[in-house]
């Protein structure tokens, strides 16, 4: 029986994985630690909170004396690592945070694992510390560039991405001046259920309901390669269980997409709901697809933000030969589940979406037209 301690599990990937892990291994022990900043949410562990195996504890990674004592009390043998700040707009306009969670926090987590099961008379037979990481520290792709492998330079463009680029090294050196038994894997673009409605996919759907604008930075032609949440889940599972100890293994969906082609997607499929559930237009009065509109008339083009890389692509070859991953969502799949999710679960959207959330919306996509 293995005993998880998975930080950053009150939010998207980490409460996705919490519950997977449950689901799949009932066995096993697994605590979550989780800051509860503005994207944990003890609201995306609800089907899980009741299980005996399971529990939740509030704190931070930086913490290393709270994060010591708990890798005791519950005889930790395995690390599985999500907690970081994770929006790259909000690493401009305040990148210290980032520093904050994402660097020093990685090391604060690594010093308190290597004090238990390095350095203790009581560690344990074995261990494992998984690192869950970004494409984004590898850089921009050029539109004819192959994607992404774990043999690309790190080039990380933005505060964010340099800040689990750190992380990453940090992960690594542990491994190979300590040795620690470690993995890392580097993902692409995630959506699915409880991904806070910040980042592309979720703010699109919630605003396209209610009405409110569909901002897209500059012309839209930023790709991206998308991963439906809970293949991901399952690529780290695989990498955990199978991996080589010290080997970093890339995760994607091969579903590269421009933004503009996602958010037209979109609003085409929130046209096709309201066509096919007469009860849509009652519940959200304010789409123009409750008019019999088109949703699509809501996009607003918005100036681009700073570095914006243009592609980012995952060369998932590694773990697919070696672990025999493959993902189980295309993207129509996903997006279709993604969206049914948010249509059954408005009160989850809602409840999150207060005040400091419509601030910050507010200022990052203001109605400044750009080309």
């Amino acid at each position: 029986m293995a005993r998880l301690l998975v930080t950053g599990g009150a939010g998207f990937i980490g409460a996705n994985f919490v519950q997977y892990w449950i689901n799949t291994y009932p066995d096993d022990r697994v605590v979550g630690l989780d800051a509860l900043t503005y994207a944990g949410n003890l609201a995306n562990l609800e089907q899980v909170s009741g299980e005996e195996q399971y529990r939740f504890v509030h704190g931070s990674i930086v913490d290393t004396d709270a994060v010591t004592a708990l890798l005791r009390e519950e005889k930790i043998d395995t690390i599985v690592h999500f907690a970081a700040e994770s929006h790259v707009d909000r690493s401009i306009s305040g990148p210290a945070a980032f520093i904050d969670t994402n660097i020093v926090g990685t090391h604060n987590l690594l010093q308190a694992a290597r004090s238990v099961w390095l350095d203790s008379d009581d560690a344990p037979a074995s261990h494992r510390f998984h690192h869950v990481s970004t494409d984004e520290v590898y850089g921009s792709l050029g539109p004819a560039d192959p994607g992404f492998s774990e043999s690309t330079p790190y080039a990380p463009n933005s505060p964010y991405s340099a800040s689990k680029a750190a992380s990453d090294h940090l992960v690594r050196a542990y491994h190979h001046t300590y040795g620690m038994q470690v993995s890392t894997s580097n993902c692409s673009n995630n959506y699915g259920p409880y991904q806070f409605p910040e980042k592309l996919i979720p703010l699109m759907i919630v605003n396209a309901l209610d009405g409110k604008p569909l901002p897209v930075y500059g012309d839209g032609s930023n790709i991206r390669d998308w991963l439906y949440v809970e293949d991901h889940v399952r690529g780290i599972d695989l990498v955990m269980k199978q991996g080589a100890i010290g080997e970093t293994y890339n995760i994607g969906g091969n579903e590269e997409r421009a933004n503009i082609d996602i958010v037209e997607t979109i609003c085409k499929s929130i046209d096709a709901a309201f066509a096919s559930n007469p009860g849509l237009p009652t519940r959200f009065p304010g789409a123009p697809a409750a008019k019999g509109g088109q949703t699509s008339s809501l996009i607003e083009w918005v100036k681009d933000r700073p570095g914006h890389d243009w592609r980012y692509a995952i060369d998932a070859s590694r773990i697919e030969n070696e672990l025999g991953y493959s993902p189980k969502h295309d993207f129509e799949t996903g997006l279709r589940d993604t969206i049914n999710w948010m249509l059954e679960n408005e009160s989850w959207w809602r409840s999150v979406m207060d005040g400091s959330y419509r601030d910050w919306i507010s200022s990052h996509y203001a109605t400044d037209k750009g080309t």
